[in-house]
């Protein structure tokens, strides 16, 4: 049924405070391909134009956003759209392809160590982290997740260019790659329950438990 274009727009309480207001902004819709492999994050924004679409495959949990579209010509109503917090999406679908790699960033660093210095175990906000490599770069370290681990300027700078073996500074934690899964987790503030009930049901078994679990010993 045609309608007029208009701005989608979020249907939010009038009562709403603006801290409710914020995170129901945040939220960010599960992303599925139609064999129900996780691809990623998706705005509501890009979820409302797979409705709009047609293109949703099934989806999973109750409904989180509605979301305010065009006028209907042949009424004179406005669409409605409820989206929900898991979307699979129609199209080719390869059920048996690799997760991709999560990419090595600072931010993606910091949340899987979960904003501790893994040298002093005390936890920093970002600002004060950085990233530091295990084996240093000036010895054939490479810059990736098994030789990096979050750093307070302190730790990293009594540090330098030495092996934590080297400078008495034994790591509380070994650093692993972290599986796309995790990676999504890790990477989201506000995930749903049902966006975090299934995620969970699809984390490696060995990377399950959070960096305290992997305090060596």
């Amino acid at each position: 049924m045609e309608t007029d274009r208009a701005p989608l727009r979020l249907v939010v309480p009038p009562s709403a405070d603006s801290d409710v207001v914020a995170r129901i902004h945040a939220v960010r819709l599960l992303s599925l391909d139609a064999h129900g492999r996780v691809l990623d994050w998706m705005s509501w924004q890009d979820a409302a134009c797979l409705y709009a679409r047609g293109a949703v495959a099934w989806t999973l949990g109750d409904p989180c956003i509605t979301v305010h579209g065009g006028i209907c010509r042949a009424t004179g109503k406005q669409s409605l759209l409820d989206l929900h917090p898991i979307v699979a999406a129609k199209g080719h679908a390869r059920p048996h392809a690799l997760d991709p790699t999560p990419a090595l960033t600072n931010a993606a660093l910091f949340a899987r160590d979960q904003h501790l210095c893994l040298y002093c175990g005390h936890e920093f906000p970002r600002p004060h982290l950085t990233r530091d490599h295990v084996m240093p770069l000036s010895k054939g370290g490479r810059d990736q997740w098994e030789n990096v681990v979050s750093a307070c300027f302190h730790c990293n700078s009594r540090k330098g260019g030495r092996t934590p073996q080297q400078a008495g500074m034994p790591l509380l934690a070994v650093p692993y790659r972290p599986s796309w899964i995790e990676h999504l987790i890790l990477s989201n503030r506000h995930i749903l329950a049902d966006q975090m009930a299934f995620l969970k049901s699809h984390l490696p078994k060995k990377h399950a438990d959070p960096v305290r679990s992997r305090a060596m010993a």
